[in-house]
């Protein structure tokens, strides 16, 4: 039995929508990565007088973290809208969704080190929904319950690694007073020393490390490529074990939501009112704590280092995803109901052309952006205030807007979704209608 992508007849017009909310929401998030050094907010994280702070609490209130859970969730659900097909027609898709899923893995490593998109998210989606796939039979009622669990193996973890850095912080600090009393240091110490050096040098960096950052940033392709690929690839594999639970967790809630019907509008206004109004109310309070608990509170490379060498385990971290997924799934019922209501239809409409194009709008941001920013293209880099960035993403939310629906108006898939579909199943589709 030959095998086919889903059609345009079986898509859900709303989970191309919430995919097309959560695409650009993220770039809201992303937008200062590209543009900006480490720890950036320290140039107005005090000083409530400077609209990048309320920006930033804006954003990080919100946005950060929701439209990249949304995103999950979104794959999650997508995972089950591409085998459902194939299994109703007596099918085993396991062959045809790990060659998918693979090839997604291969776009995000050109995404991260050729396009050099350190914050990439394919590579991991790719590799994580090969594990999510194995759960998709399961009921709902246990699927939701990886939420919970997997918030609580992600805490554990960010605690597991955070305490091996106090150590590893306070065996330096016993390396340092050796060398003041004038002691030889054993060769234990002295690479508990090199370790914490290089750790610091890869999370903390100093003044003289940021501005040399910033110089490469503006620098040559090579230059910048020689720089970003080792901590990229740092991320891609040393810390998989934290990366990997989040989206995993949220893969899983989105499978659980398509099966009730939440994502797909299956459900009474009535419930969609209630889950945005006691999201917003458990969500939003607690997102602010968790927002102003650590602006401005840590603002130095040696107020970090003492709260670290003090105390690995911030309390505020407990409830992160208490208020991520309220706010997330409040954000969703309320987009349904404005689409329910028929408010800015177009608009909708444009944003679920952008969530059907999710693949190549993805990475056109990432070619936009290193563009825009790096030193091969035009060298914005820390040249922009925080708050101006976002007159950058409001540009290029219009021309994705714009672009996207034209496309599909002469073309049935994406660029890049058409030769994501072409690979996976291995013969040439047509792309034009």
């Amino acid at each position: 039995m030959s095998t086919q992508p889903v059609t345009q007849a079986e898509r859900i017009v709303l989970l191309d929508t919430l995919r097309g909310v959560a695409l650009l929401g993220i770039l809201l998030m992303n937008i200062p990565v590209f543009a900006m050094p480490e720890y950036y907010e320290w140039q107005f994280d005090r000083n409530p007088s400077d609209p990048s702070y309320w920006v930033s609490a804006i954003i990080e209130i919100v946005f950060s973290g929701k439209m990249r859970a949304l995103f999950s969730i979104i794959f999650g659900a997508g995972i089950l809208l591409f085998t459902a097909s194939k299994e109703s027609d007596g099918m085993n898709p396991t062959g045809l969704f790990y060659r998918r899923m693979i090839w997604l893995t291969l776009f995000g490593l050109a995404d991260a080190h050729l396009l050099l998109w350190g914050g990439d998210i394919l590579y991991f989606y790719g590799l994580i929904g090969m594990i999510a796939y194995w759960f998709r039979k399961l009921p709902a009622r246990y699927l939701v319950w990886a939420t919970p669990l997997v918030a609580i193996a992600g805490i554990a973890t960010d605690a597991w690694y955070a305490y091996g850095h106090q150590q590893k912080r306070l065996a330096y600090n016993e390396a340092v007073a050796i060398e003041r009393r004038h002691q030889p240091l054993t060769p234990a110490q002295q690479a508990a020393k090199k370790e914490w050096m290089d750790l610091e040098k890869l999370f903390l960096p100093s003044n003289e490390e940021a501005a040399a950052h910033t110089a490469t940033m503006r620098s040559t392709y090579s230059a910048i490529a020689a720089y970003l690929r080792p901590l990229t690839w740092e991320t891609q594999s040393t810390y998989l074990l934290i990366t990997i639970w989040d989206p995993l967790g949220l893969m899983l809630l989105g499978m659980a939501l398509f099966k009730w019907g939440f994502l797909t509008g299956s459900l009474s206004s009535r419930t969609y009112r209630k889950t945005a109004l006691y999201g917003y109310l458990v969500g939003l309070p607690l997102a602010a704590i968790d927002h102003f608990y650590y602006f401005g509170r840590f603002h130095s490379q040696a107020e970090i280092i003492h709260r670290l060498e003090t105390s690995w385990f911030e309390w505020v971290d407990t409830f992160y995803e208490i208020q991520r997924i309220s706010l997330t799934v409040a954000h969703i019922s309320l987009i349904i109901l404005l689409i329910r209501s028929g408010i800015a239809a177009k608009l909708w409409r444009r944003l679920a052309a952008v969530g059907q194009l999710a693949f190549t709008n993805y990475v056109m941001q990432s070619v936009i952006c290193t563009l825009l920013f790096f030193g091969y293209g035009f060298g914005w880099y820390a040249r922009l205030e925080y708050y101006q960035l976002y007159y950058v993403v409001v540009a290029i939310w219009i021309f994705q807007l714009i672009i996207s629906p034209l496309w599909l108006q002469s073309f049935r898939f994406g660029p890049l979704e058409w030769v994501w579909r072409c690979l996976t199943y291995w013969k040439r589709f047509p792309i034009r209608r």
